[in-house]
């Protein structure tokens, strides 16, 4: 009999995980109802893990304050404009990893996604009946930004989002 070999996972395997990304999506979609709006629209969570797994754009992200908004977030970028437009091709390559977040987030009730309208809503831990998951160190500051994120879309339509960000649905 040979023995099972231990299961290894690199740092971009424990931060990259469909869990991780429906925990983040989570937090973005509380952002993005908590001036009332309704239901985030489904196209945006495709958004969230390429601006927070890149390290620069979620830096610039922590360090914009949240009253300031998507479009000031996207103004940091001038000098290096290829990052921002990176986001794109983040979102394509991350595609994967968002959809099964999504999956992950309804699975487990954190959200409910309505097809007919194709957006989704985040439930708030008191309604859930949960207690705050607690992150590891690593991952301290990713909430935050989901949620920053979130909110700053919540300020914008769908086209002004694709717009400042350059990316397209």
């Amino acid at each position: 009999m040979t023995a099972l070999s231990p299961l290894r996972l690199n740092e971009l395997d424990i931060v990259q995980n469909p869990a991780i990304g429906a925990y983040l999506i989570w937090q973005f979609a509380l952002g993005y109802q908590e001036d009332g709006a309704a239901e985030v629209p489904i196209p945006l969570a495709f958004l969230v893990l390429p601006m927070l797994l890149h390290r620069q754009t979620f830096d610039e992200v922590a360090s914009t304050r949240k009253a300031s908004g998507l479009p000031l977030f996207a103004a940091k970028f001038d000098k290096e404009r290829e990052i921002l437009m990176g986001i794109h091709g983040r979102a394509m390559q991350l595609r994967p990893l968002s959809l099964q977040s999504i999956g992950v987030a309804a699975t487990s009730k954190l959200v409910r996604i309505d097809y007919d309208t194709a957006q989704f809503h985040g439930y708030p831990l008191d309604l859930l009946d949960v207690a705050k998951p607690k992150l590891p160190e690593r991952l301290k500051g990713f909430a935050s930004a989901a949620d920053k994120v979130g909110y700053w879309f919540s300020k914008l339509g769908l086209a002004q989002v694709a717009s400042t960000l350059r990316v397209d649905f």
